[in-house]
């Protein structure tokens, strides 16, 4: 018993609005109490309809009443707090603020547990009784609680919309139907849902195959994702297994050619070494007996003169100069000859083996690309976007850039000027001569997306391998105009595509700028007019032999 009245003290000590216990309590004039800033809140709510009401009985009041603290529930409260008691738990049954409530509860309201559809009201279980036990209720139907059920009455006619009409396409109450939907298919809203209810079953049975179908498709797609990565693992490995053995045997050979040469060397330093000491030797010899028949010619003493001039005069066999042979400078050249050739062949083989490489990749690239689909939004495009900055060694001399090589401008030159450019834009072998043109610094591969914008005068946005001419005639090094280029022209009124001396003229919404889509393994080239949307303007289809590289012709 004592913990059912500490359970009511409780709840008498709750505000209806918080759950909690009161804060502050005052007692509007009905006589049920809040916390003072619940019942302000609520009824800042009603200050434009200038009546006050209370949350629980309903009870209006004219003006807002001036509110106090309730001393006593204070009091009474606080001591509460002191004894260590909550406040109660919200009552499950109890509607919050997601629930729905029972249409029928005064005060406090219940959680709905059902819905009517013909009352178009919800009940919690007690006020569901009469459906249940009434006969007049018997045929209503009863759904889960639903906070959307004035969606089913009629906004012209406040009736329950129990029928639908086909010519229209929408659900109408009986009156709609002998009134402004009068001669038209209708059905009852239960015969229409049956209907539907089939070609639901079927959009289901569609839906679910078409589950399977790329279930399916993905598990094909995660074989073949492994399969892509152990192949390249594989070849990856395999690769470099083959390269580390080359450089190894590299390494041998370097290795091989340092000792024999290191080996000659000695030998052959080791033997003029061996003849020059020789030499030396017999040179002081020589000095040593010159100076003693030197002082031997001076002697006043006929007879030790010819004493000692026999043994004197007498010279030991010499080492004749016509027996050694000098090569000037030429000792080793041929070794670096025949080394020099090696690396020239090796070279050739690299170029050619990597040509080869380079190949079966662009094929791997191409058959990789039909699993991949192609973009469709300008979202989806700047997935594949990627920077380009251009390459001051191609530009020509009267076409200017700036912003960190991103911009270009076509900044002719004359006279006094044209010194000064020449000093900014060096003689470059990459430089093109004739046409005022530059190219990226990046090549191109796989799939790329670029977006250009330009203002005033004409443009032609590109792609170019990069071995195009930079001098000759414009069929040779112009943009779009030999098979190493495609250009879109962009002037001012219309677009205009070029390859390969061929000229397409193209349709499309003018803008100020151009997208560029690339997929080289698929040899995939694509131009959008981008503004607010992207509109394709003209797509090539081709074998690109070569990784490609941004270009731009500006012609003012």
């Amino acid at each position: 018993m004592a913990q059912k009245e500490v359970h009511l003290d409780q709840e008498t000590f709750s505000c209806s609005i918080c759950l909690d216990l009161l804060k502050d309590p005052v007692t509007v004039p009905c006589g049920h109490s809040y916390c003072m800033n619940c019942i302000k809140t609520h009824w800042d709510t009603e200050d434009d309809k200038r009546v006050y009401s209370c949350p629980q009985c309903r009870k209006s009041f004219t003006p807002r009443p001036v509110l106090g603290i309730h001393t006593v529930l204070a009091a009474l409260v606080e001591e509460l707090k002191k004894t260590g008691l909550q406040a109660a738990p919200a009552d499950p049954c109890y509607a919050g603020p997601e629930d729905v409530a029972c249409d029928f509860c005064t005060g406090r309201k219940l959680k709905a547990c059902k819905s009517c559809l013909q009352c178009l009201a919800s009940y919690c279980d007690k006020h569901l009784q009469p459906h249940y036990e009434s006969s007049t209720f018997k045929k209503h139907a009863l759904v889960e609680p639903s906070k959307t059920l004035q969606e089913n009455l009629c906004s012209r006619h406040d009736e329950v919309m129990k029928m639908f009409c086909r010519t229209d396409q929408q659900s109408i109450c009986y009156l709609c139907s002998v009134d402004q939907h009068k001669g038209h298919d209708t059905v009852s809203a239960a015969a229409e849902r049956t209907e539907r209810q089939r070609e639901l079953e079927g959009s289901r049975a569609n839906i679910q195959q078409r589950i399977q179908d790329r279930e399916k498709d993905v598990e094909l797609l995660q074989q073949e994702l492994e399969a892509i990565n152990g192949s390249a693992d594989k070849a990856v490995e395999h690769s470099e297994k083959m390269f580390t053995e080359l450089i190894r045997l590299m390494e041998k050979r370097r290795s091989d050619v340092k000792q024999q040469l290191r080996s000659q060397q000695q030998t052959e330093v080791s033997g003029v070494k061996e003849l020059q000491e020789k030499l030396e030797q017999e040179i002081t010899e020589l000095k040593r007996k010159d100076a003693e028949l030197h002082k031997l010619s001076h002697t006043q003493d006929h007879v030790h003169f010819l004493h000692h001039y026999p043994s004197l005069s007498a010279l030991s066999p010499s080492t004749h100069s016509s027996s050694i042979k000098t090569r000037p400078l030429t000792y080793f050249e041929d070794v670096t000859k025949a080394v020099s050739q090696v690396r020239e062949k090796l070279q050739d083989v690299l170029t050619e083996g990597w040509t080869n490489i380079s190949h079966s990749l662009t094929e791997v690239d191409a058959l990789l690309s039909q699993l991949r689909p192609e973009p469709e939004t300008r979202a989806e495009f700047l997935k594949y976007s990627c920077d380009i900055t251009l390459d001051p060694n191609t530009a020509h001399t009267w076409v200017s850039l700036s912003d960190g090589d991103r911009k270009a401008m076509y900044k002719p030159t004359y006279t006094a000027t044209y010194t000064h450019r020449q000093m900014s834009n060096p003689s470059h072998s990459d430089r093109f001569t004739k046409c005022y043109q530059v190219l990226s610094r990046e090549s191109l591969t796989g799939r790329c997306y670029w977006e250009v914008e330009w203002r005033g005068g004409l443009i032609s946005v590109s792609v170019s391998y990069k071995d195009i001419s930079r001098e000759g005639d414009w069929n040779e090094c112009g943009f779009g105009s030999n098979d190493k280029s495609w250009a879109l022209d962009c002037p001012n009124n219309s677009y205009n595509f070029r390859h390969n001396k061929a000229s397409t003229p193209v349709s499309g919404p003018q803008s100020s700028r151009v997208g560029v889509y690339l997929d080289h393994g698929a040899g995939i080239l694509s131009f959008y007019s981008v503004s607010e949307t992207m509109t394709l303007l003209h797509r090539v289809q081709t074998t690109f032999t070569q990784p490609l590289h941004a270009g731009y012709t500006v012609y003012g």
